[in-house]
């Protein structure tokens, strides 16, 4: 059993093209179920939900929402995960309890809540032999899918995967060398040549998989980027412009949906 799941957690890989078979309902209900059951929920008040996308006019739209990436059209099905206490706040209504959860402690424990189980229902389709890969794009287009999916108060998405027969074999994807990150009672804070060393590969492998993406190629060449560090923080992956707008947008979303106290207005008008 040992062996046989670590077998499963090094087979995985990122799959981004599908074939177009679908994903068995019965099968797709024995995954979630069985994520459910056996993933830690905080206090057991099972603060997620998930919402399961086959419509082709659906679909559509989460692949505008998710920057047309084409595995989300090529996918059979698209799971949003979704931190969720709507159900828990009105139990506690219904049964005279006190309101709870509305607040940045309640968005944390759900939303982690949340991944935890993404995380068993990828390792159970996995397991199954069928493809998964997360779209990270969810946090940056957060409110426009709650919208799409009628979420309610204090319900918001966190993660998506999508689902499907996998139709192609993707190289394995190198991580930082377990020292990097395992660290012994205190944390270790690494040297410049630590992290010279940390990198050495990564910044060769990943420069060398960008780069031999044509597109990609001229765009890196033509913002002027040089290293791999330089291209994660760039227009071209993860602006740093663009995370700011996006983070001040989710604060807003957060306050709309009830999990932050809206900003209070001084006498002049202003929000403190």
């Amino acid at each position: 059993m040992e062996s046989t799941f670590s077998t499963l957690l090094q087979r995985h890989r990122s799959i981004r093209r599908y074939k177009p078979d679908a994903v068995d309902p019965a099968l797709i209900e024995q995954v979630c179920g069985d994520a459910i059951a056996g993933g830690s929920s905080s206090g057991n008040l099972s603060s997620v939900s998930i919402v399961l996308t086959r419509n082709a006019e659906r679909k559509q739209r989460l692949y505008e929402l998710h920057f047309e990436q084409p595995m989300v059209l090529q996918a059979p099905l698209v799971a949003t995960f979704c931190a969720d206490w709507y159900r828990t706040r009105q139990w506690l209504r219904q049964r005279g309890a006190r309101d709870n959860f509305d607040n940045l402690i309640g968005y944390h424990v759900a939303a982690f809540d949340a991944m935890i189980v993404a995380q068993n229902v990828c390792l159970g389709f996995e397991a199954r032999g069928l493809g998964v890969c997360y779209l990270g794009t969810t946090l940056h287009s957060m409110a426009e899918i709650a919208a799409l999916l009628d979420l309610p108060d204090t319900c918001l998405p966190v993660t998506t995967i999508v689902v499907g027969h996998p139709d192609e074999i993707p190289e394995k994807r190198d991580r930082l060398p377990l020292h990097a990150m395992l660290h012994d009672e205190t944390y270790r804070r690494p040297t410049e040549a630590d992290i010279d060393a940390i990198y050495a590969q990564r910044e060769v492998r990943g420069w060398e998989r960008y780069m031999a993406v044509p597109e990609l190629k001229a765009r890196i060449e033509a913002l002027g980027i040089t290293s791999l560090a330089q291209f994660y923080t760039s227009e071209a992956k993860y602006d740093p412009d663009v995370f700011r707008a996006d983070s001040l947008a989710l604060q807003a979303l957060l306050e709309a949906k009830h999990f932050l106290p809206a900003p209070q207005a001084t006498p002049e008008g202003e929000p403190r």
